[in-house]
């Protein structure tokens, strides 16, 4: 497809409901068609990977443009400074989350861990944040470079510092132990005990009824238990 051909494809798909929202919702100079997430991995299936229309999705003023050009790069094309220049563009609403989540390219990339590590070491917050969503998708992956060890190092981290940090990191920092206490026996009982040393965690997520994800809660809850046998 081309660059006209996708933007054709969105306008076929507006949400006027979605619309409605971001205009109630956005911050930034962005549009949308107010595609929903689920809708917009649909298409992106239908489009295909293709690295040079990704770019050109991003570069677009219209945010369901750039939530398809984040799903549809190609992980092998993608290189330190696009992200590094991309990340800076992610600043307004949950284009963030996306970004380095919800099945987006860059989680993908041969370089994630490295990036991930390198973000969560940031003397800027929002790279921070970002770093901490990239922790979320390594605790998913099968990776003999990703041992306990690696993991131990942020619960402990997470622990020490998760409540004196920005709003939006402290929301990444929270959600990246779900996928960490998942991964195995050892790493589920040292979250919970880090999770129950943090207790609630506070993040403001503006005018909507949004709640931090109760950790304690899931980790402790039949389906978990069950996956390792307690």
């Amino acid at each position: 497809m081309t660059y006209d051909e996708v933007i054709a494809l969105l306008e076929e798909n507006r949400d006027e409901r979605g619309q409605s929202h971001w205009a109630k919702q956005k911050t930034g100079e962005l549009k949308s068609f107010g595609i929903g997430l689920t809708r917009l991995r649909e298409l992106a299936k239908r489009i295909g990977r293709d690295h040079d229309l990704a770019l050109e999705l991003w570069n677009s003023d219209v945010y369901d443009a750039k939530v398809v050009g984040a799903l549809i790069d190609e992980p092998k094309k993608m290189t330190r400074e696009q992200v590094e220049s991309q990340v800076e563009d992610t600043r307004d609403g949950m284009l963030a989350h996306v970004y380095c989540s919800c099945d987006a390219t860059l989680p993908k990339t041969p370089f994630v861990r490295d990036l991930a590590v390198e973000w969560m070491d940031s003397a800027d917050a929002h790279r921070r944040r970002c770093g901490y969503a990239l922790l979320y998708e390594l605790g998913k992956m099968k990776s003999k470079t990703l041992d306990d060890a690696f993991f131990e190092t942020y619960l402990d981290r997470i622990r020490e510092r998760i409540h004196g940090e920005e709003n939006w990191v402290r929301d990444a920092m929270n959600a990246s132990l779900l996928s960490i206490g998942k991964r195995n026996a050892n790493l589920h009982e040292k979250t919970l005990a880090a999770a129950r040393a943090i207790g609630p965690v506070h993040v403001d997520y503006g005018d909507n009824s949004c709640q931090p994800v109760d950790v304690v809660k899931h980790m402790t809850s039949d389906y978990v238990r069950a996956k390792f046998g307690k």
